[in-house]
């Protein structure tokens, strides 16, 4: 089901650092990545169609954190569409804490499915994006450590697991499903994966229009 966007519907943008994206240093509180282009390309697009758009992503937060602040900072909103990014700092090294707690598949399953539960009571229209991990190359650092690709193929047997029940959510909650994973898979394939997200993860202005295009392509004007 297409996702409808009439005049004066309320967007809704939440997750980690990817949505985030320096959002509290923005004039207009969106940040500097997709969902900036998205709110730009839209109102080229639809002129007489103003939507109001939103961001509460906080970087490094976890779903969990997520469901922390979810009455305040979406809920208590009643925002008409909600964009969902999270994931990745549920998987790979975030997973680790002091005591070697490892986050299984199926406890960020029930966490996340607490946060769709009652949007899906309000009507809001859903947008889960798949986190993602890019095939890079060479060692980047995390914290303090360096993480070379052999690191980077633990966090994606981590990580795989997560994203189907990302999938499993969107048809559960009959949401739009933007497959981010298998999408920059593609792109990396012909271009090589530094171009879309230098560290893997975090995109790049390439990679951050790109998740704009495919979002705009699972929405329609309406109304």
């Amino acid at each position: 089901m297409t996702i409808s966007l009439r005049a004066g519907s309320t967007v809704m943008f939440t997750g980690d650092s990817i949505t985030d994206c320096q959002r509290l240093e923005s004039e207009d509180g969106l940040g500097f990545g997709y969902p900036l282009r998205i709110a730009g390309e839209w109102g080229l697009r639809h002129p007489d169609r103003p939507v109001t758009w939103l961001n509460s992503g906080i970087a490094g937060h976890k779903v969990m954190d997520l469901e922390s602040r979810w009455r305040a900072d979406v809920l208590d909103v009643r925002p008409d569409v909600v964009s969902i990014l999270a994931g990745m700092n549920d998987v790979g090294w975030h997973t680790y804490d002091p005591d070697g707690y490892v986050i299984p598949a199926e406890e960020f399953e029930a966490a996340y499915d607490r946060l769709l539960a009652p949007l899906a009571e309000t009507g809001a229209q859903l947008i889960l994006i798949e986190p993602f991990l890019l095939p890079i190359s060479g060692t980047i650092e995390v914290g303090a450590a360096q993480v070379g690709v052999e690191g980077r193929r633990k966090w994606r047997t981590d990580l795989d697991p997560k994203i189907q029940v990302v999938r499993e959510l969107a048809l559960r909650y009959d949401a739009q499903l933007l497959a981010a994973d298998g999408m920059f898979a593609e792109l990396a394939s012909t271009t090589g994966p530094e171009y879309w997200a230098a560290d893997g993860v975090h995109p790049t202005p390439a990679g951050h229009a790109a998740l704009a295009s495919a979002w705009l392509r699972l929405v329609r004007a309406s109304g």
